[in-house]
């Protein structure tokens, strides 16, 4: 007779042996996997130019205000009353080289004139006497029968004491018409005035101020440069021994925007400052721009005055060797990637010489190299890639 627990026991033995058959067909009995092959991967495919690197002139884009080549106090250098003014005496006005501007009362110095006049008409008539004196104590001296004759009595320093003394009326005279002369006041280059300090019927004292005034004939601007700009010009350096005084600097048109239009004026660079800019280190270039305040015919360009702000473009000089590629090509630490004729990327260094937002001007690349300006971002050198096409080859000027 068989008992409970022998019951339990062969129902626990019976799903043993039924789990592990299970198990044995599912670990044992399933099909072995079939081998596969690794998965190919594509060739990214990038986008290249060919270059063609010229020799070109690259500008250099660069900002200044106007001033003029000279500007200067007029200074009265005798006292006296204005005792008149010319029209042209404003604030704004343009006047000619050695135009009167306004005049000081002269009555005092023409009465000064008078008076060296008489001294110099005095001290000849001195003079004439002691050289009378002169000739007749020679005479007397000859007539003693001496030969060696002593100064003194042939009158010689008082001879002497009398030309002098005509040579000092002279000088006043001459102090006098020149005081005299001063009191028309010129300025000895063409002009405007900017400013006016006197007025007719007011008096001055030699060292007053008369007007503020600067020269028309000539404006010039002052262009700083960075060193890379300075590398794609053709700048008038001077040296102490001014062989390139004469030397002729590039050319700039200089734009500005007045009365809501934008104007041009031509110019060029005929200099650069005496020292670097401290604080930016900056070369500061000086554009100068013939007759500002000409009219040009048929067109209602206003006068280039000082003050104005102005963009400048500065003509670069010839540069051998020069791609021009999109900034996209450059990559950040200064090279670009090519694609070889096993087409392999490549890492080349190039010179960058000047950027915009969209194109990039290199030296370092011969004809023919395929650069690449458009890549996937797992490109990198050494990798095969597949060149997609030829966009465009690098080249024109600027």
């Amino acid at each position: 007779m068989t008992t409970g627990w022998q019951r339990n026991g062969l129902w626990t033995l019976a799903v043993l042996l039924l789990g592990g058959g299970l198990s044995y067909f599912l670990l044992v009995g399933k099909p072995a996997p079939e081998p596969k092959g690794l998965p190919l991967i594509s060739q990214p495919n990038v986008d290249v130019i060919v270059v063609a690197p010229e020799k070109h002139s690259i500008s250099v884009e660069t900002q200044g205000t106007v001033r003029p080549n000279r500007e200067i106090n007029l200074i009265s250098q005798v006292a006296g009353r204005v005792e008149s003014v010319s029209n042209l005496f404003e604030a704004g006005e343009f006047f000619v080289a050695g135009e009167e501007l306004l005049r000081l009362e002269g009555v005092d110095y023409r009465f000064a004139i008078a008076r060296a006049e008489s001294q110099v008409a005095a001290a000849k008539q001195k003079v004439a006497e002691e050289k009378g004196r002169t000739l007749q104590a020679a005479r007397e001296w000859r007539d003693l029968g001496s030969v060696q004759a002593n100064d003194l009595f042939l009158r010689k320093p008082q001879l002497a004491s009398a030309e002098a003394a005509l040579k000092a009326a002279e000088a006043d005279l001459g102090s006098a018409e020149l005081d005299l002369a001063r009191t028309s006041i010129k300025v000895p280059f063409n002009g405007r005035i900017s400013e006016k300090y006197v007025d007719l019927g007011q008096y001055v004292a030699p060292g007053t101020a008369i007007a503020k005034v600067y020269d028309t004939d000539l404006a010039l601007v002052r262009l700083p440069l960075t060193d890379r700009q300075i590398a794609l010009l053709d700048l008038p350096l001077n040296y102490d021994n001014r062989q390139a005084a004469d030397q002729v600097g590039a050319q700039v048109r200089l734009r500005v925007k007045f009365a809501n239009q934008y104007w041009e004026w031509p110019g060029r660079i005929v200099r650069t400052d005496a020292k670097i800019d401290i604080n930016s280190r900056a070369v500061y270039a000086v554009a100068e721009v013939e007759r500002p305040f000409a009219r040009v015919e048929g067109s209602n360009r206003p006068p280039l005055a000082p003050g104005l702000f102005v963009n400048a473009t500065i003509s670069g000089k010839g540069l051998e060797g020069v791609a021009i590629l999109p900034r996209a090509a450059l990559r950040s630490d200064g090279t670009v990637m090519l694609v070889d004729p096993s087409s392999r990327v490549q890492k080349r260094d190039v010179h960058l010489l000047h950027s915009s937002a969209e194109q990039a001007w290199v030296q370092g690349l011969v004809t023919g190299d395929r650069v690449i300006i458009r890549e996937s971002a797992l490109t990198v050198a050494g990798m095969q890639v597949s060149v997609n096409n030829v966009t465009q080859v690098a080249g024109g000027d600027h």
